[in-house]
């Protein structure tokens, strides 16, 4: 897991406003942007290659992942968000939605191989957003003391909602305590959700869709609710349960409107990542 794990200290190092504004000037109207897609490219070439998949057909794939949506946005100068925005957006995210290329994975490392595979879309993202793109209204900063205070109002109001709606279309199990429960279990619970799976579905889902949204569409609350459908839809083919998942779905709506409110409150997108860390593991621990 060290690749992983390294690729989750380059997405956080991202969060330093100097290394921000450095490699900004670095890139700015340059083919040195190239430079990430080549250097992500061989990372995953590695990781295949070290765990016995010599295949051509995954490698590829992983060149074209990440070399395509980088030539769409080195080929637009137009500021702020085009539909050129959303098609790469769409190009980072689908196919890692439906994991493109997995059968050519051997399933004892699937999931190591999609960890990196997420971290890489994660760190792409981020460098052809907020470090060439320069797109406003990301948010990838730090949290200042408020936007700790936010995701804990948030989850006051929603997990309520939450409950009531879970427990009718049983979604959730009624309330329970866990065997030797410990704050130290729950607190590094919500740890790994929240570097794991809360941080990056925050940035994908808030600072890039819903803030491309917003400033295409204005910031309305009708663009906030085409963002959590966007969401909940994302759901629709996660387990458990048959497919598609429309009770997931449902759920992940309203959690995302939830989501998105506290986005639009915060000065960072770590509040919101918060309130989504915080409502996986209470689901997790007591549901």
């Amino acid at each position: 897991m060290l690749i992983p794990a390294l690729l989750l200290c380059a997405v956080l190092a991202l969060l330093a406003p100097t290394l921000q504004r450095g490699l900004q000037h670095w890139t700015r109207r340059s083919a040195r942007v190239f430079v990430a897609p080549a250097v992500l490219s061989g990372i995953f070439w590695l990781v295949l290659w070290s765990h016995g998949v010599h295949s051509p057909a995954p490698a590829a794939l992983i060149v074209a992942y990440t070399f395509a949506p980088t030539v769409l946005a080195y080929a637009q100068r137009a500021k702020p968000v085009t539909w050129v925005d959303f098609a790469i957006i769409l190009m980072l995210w689908l196919p890692l939605e439906f994991t493109v290329g997995e059968r050519w994975i051997p399933r004892p490392v699937q999931g190591l191989v999609h960890s990196v595979a997420y971290g890489i879309a994660i760190l792409l993202a981020l460098w052809l957003f907020l470090i060439f793109r320069e797109l406003p209204g990301m948010k990838y900063n730090l949290p200042r003391a408020r936007d700790f205070v936010t995701p804990l109002i948030g989850y006051a109001a929603i997990a309520p909602v939450l409950i009531a709606i879970g427990l009718w279309l049983s979604f959730i199990q009624p309330f329970h305590i866990p065997p030797r429960l410990s704050a130290g279990f729950v607190l590094t619970r919500f740890l790994v959700i929240l570097a794991a799976t809360a941080l990056p579905e925050e940035i994908l889902f808030r600072s890039l869709i819903q803030n491309a949204i917003m400033q295409k569409l204005g910031f309305t609350h009708v663009a906030l609710l085409l963002a959590s459908a966007i969401f909940g839809c994302a759901h629709l083919n996660n387990g458990p349960g048959p497919l598609p998942n429309w009770r997931y779905a449902i759920m992940a709506t309203i959690a995302g409107f939830a989501y998105g409110k506290v986005f639009q409150k915060s000065s960072s997108v770590f509040s919101s990542a918060i309130l989504h860390a915080l409502v996986n593991t209470s689901k997790h621990v007591f549901f």
